[in-house]
């Protein structure tokens, strides 16, 4: 921690919180100005905490994006769940994204409440508006929002055009209490290179196959060597049927030669250096429900390997 910092500095965390697909990845990329998460449109992309910080003369934010809260018995729906719990924690402020143009059923009354719960101060963020027409719909959605909590401001925003973002974040900053820089300045994200390699893997992986490879799918990398002139990389693409499996392939292999294409040109673009990528696609049944394979997944443990 850097604990010298001059008066009226402002620090602190902010988890980003809300149902899966609200755009909550999108917009934590779209608030620290890098691309840090991961985005696909499907559900559930966002699987653990991601960390993005935003230093600026004035601030420090720390945004903590965060998996949708939902209901599911796997274990690995637990543990996604277990990080949103941990996220609501000791928050300075939290940021709930919804998506503009749905509708509030059951399961976003059930989110709101799981965050008022938390006796954080909340931010209501509508994400989506560059897709709301006429404007005046969004209305209704903002009046709904607040006969559920007493949110401290409302925020209508689009991430992936950025209308409103500009005015969110100086909000954000307005509302932190004035405190040290955790992390020094050119600090992005805790993420290390390995596991964002991994991600950025998996979300090719997301943009490329069909509906029912996205939940089955995650990535382990297997071999890291840093060379001057070039970083070898292997890994493994593991999904846990084997009909899944030839989908993600593709014809003579096509499809998962695409994905290490593009996952590369992405890694090269945000780590500036040269990638050389093999991948190999595996059948791990039941992965899901594996605590040894989970924990293998998860940097934060160091376990490493595969789980075997």
């Amino acid at each position: 921690m850097t604990e010298t910092t001059k008066p009226g500095f402002v620090s602190g965390f902010v988890s980003l919180v809300g149902r899966p697909n609200a755009g909550k990845s999108s917009l934590l990329n779209a608030l620290v100005g890098s691309k840090v998460a991961i985005v696909a449109p499907k559900p559930q992309t966002t699987r653990t905490t991601i960390q993005g910080v935003l230093t600026t003369e004035d601030g420090q934010a720390v945004f903590l994006d965060t998996p949708g809260i939902h209901q599911g018995k796997a274990l690995i729906h637990q543990r996604m769940m277990q990080a949103v719990r941990e996220a609501l924690a000791e928050r300075d402020l939290l940021l709930f994204v919804a998506d503009a143009r749905r509708e509030i059923r059951a399961e976003d009354r059930e989110a709101v409440a799981l965050v008022a719960r938390a006796a954080t101060p909340v931010f209501a963020v509508l994400n989506k508006i560059d897709l709301v027409q006429p404007k005046s719909a969004l209305l209704p959605v903002l009046d709904a929002y607040r006969t559920l909590h007493e949110f401290q401001e409302f925020w209508p925003v689009s991430a992936r055009t950025g209308e409103g973002v500009d005015e969110l974040r100086r909000a954000i900053f307005r509302a932190l209490p004035e405190g040290p820089a955790y992390f020094p300045p050119d600090h992005l994200t805790d993420q290390p290179e390995r596991f964002l390699l991994a991600e950025l893997i998996r979300e090719r992986v997301l943009h490329e196959t069909r509906q029912e490879i996205p939940h089955a799918v995650t990535v382990v990398v297997d071999q890291w060597e840093d060379t001057p002139q070039i970083t070898r990389v292997a890994a493994t693409v593991y999904v846990e049927r084997d009909g899944q499996k030839a989908i993600l392939i593709g014809a003579g292999g096509e499809r998962i030669k695409r994905v290490g294409t593009r996952a590369r040109e992405e890694a090269e673009r945000l780590l500036g250096r040269r990638f050389f990528l093999g991948l190999h696609v595996k059948v791990r049944e039941n992965w899901r429900e594996n605590p040894a394979f989970l924990n293998a997944l998860d940097w934060r443990t160091m376990a490493g390997g595969d789980g075997t």
